[in-house]
């Protein structure tokens, strides 16, 4: 069992995992290349900002839960780092690249993780995706992802990892009304209340006849 990690360390995590893939030739990466790693603004959401030491922080972090090490090349006494993802939480290539595209961009469809993960896993087709999620979510040991619950006015559901903890649910935000809905809303209680206000007028007016009615009637026997 993995402990929770925060969102530094799982972007530092994406990072390493990406590059391993990606730019092998430059792997392991030195503390520098894994600050412009997580800091790059292609392939990243939230994009970050951060400074090395908060990645260093983040890296001891990491090494504790044994998700990364220090490495120290025989040509370099520059030290740097790499994960440990594929020994830890026993992923395969498949669930690697997904792990990876979703701790980089946070919860996405299916559809849109397989777009994404073309640099790192050529997936069959969708359903391979979907099926390799799904291994995923259900591990006996600890899941890794979880499907959640489909948003108003999408179509597909989304994925999210779980090394953080369950994602906080979203809440949609309340629809404001359209701006010629309003009006007609508007201009019909003006309506209303015109006519209100006319009835009353005319019922002031009624009462003022019949009083001058009645005081001529008065005079009549006086």
């Amino acid at each position: 069992m993995v402990a929770l990690l925060n969102e530094t360390e799982v972007r530092v995590l994406g990072a390493l995992v990406e590059k391993q893939v990606t730019t092998p030739e430059y792997y392991p990466l030195t503390l520098n290349a894994l600050l412009h790693a997580c800091n790059q603004i292609s392939n990243r959401d939230p994009v970050v900002s951060f400074d090395e030491r908060t990645v260093a922080r983040a890296l001891e972090s990491l090494r504790e839960k044994n998700l990364a090490y220090v490495f120290y090349g025989s040509d370099s006494r520059v030290p740097k780092y790499k994960h440990v993802c594929v020994e830890n939480l026993h992923l395969s290539p498949p669930e690697l690249a997904l792990m990876c595209v979703l701790m980089l961009r946070g919860p996405q469809t299916v559809g849109e993780l397989r777009g994404r993960t073309g640099r790192l896993h050529n997936f069959a087709d969708l359903a391979e995706v979907e099926a390799t999620l799904e291994g995923l979510a259900v591990r006996e040991e600890q899941p890794l992802v979880l499907k959640l619950a489909r948003q108003p006015g999408r179509k597909d559901s989304r994925y999210a990892h779980v090394l953080s903890g369950e994602p906080p649910i979203e809440v949609p935000p309340r629809a404001e009304p359209r701006p010629e809905a309003a009006t007609r809303e508007v201009r019909a209680e003006n309506e209303r209340v015109a006519r209100l206000e006319s009835e009353v007028e005319a019922l002031r007016t009624e009462v003022a006849a019949l009083r001058q009615q009645f005081d001529d009637f008065k005079k009549q026997f006086e």
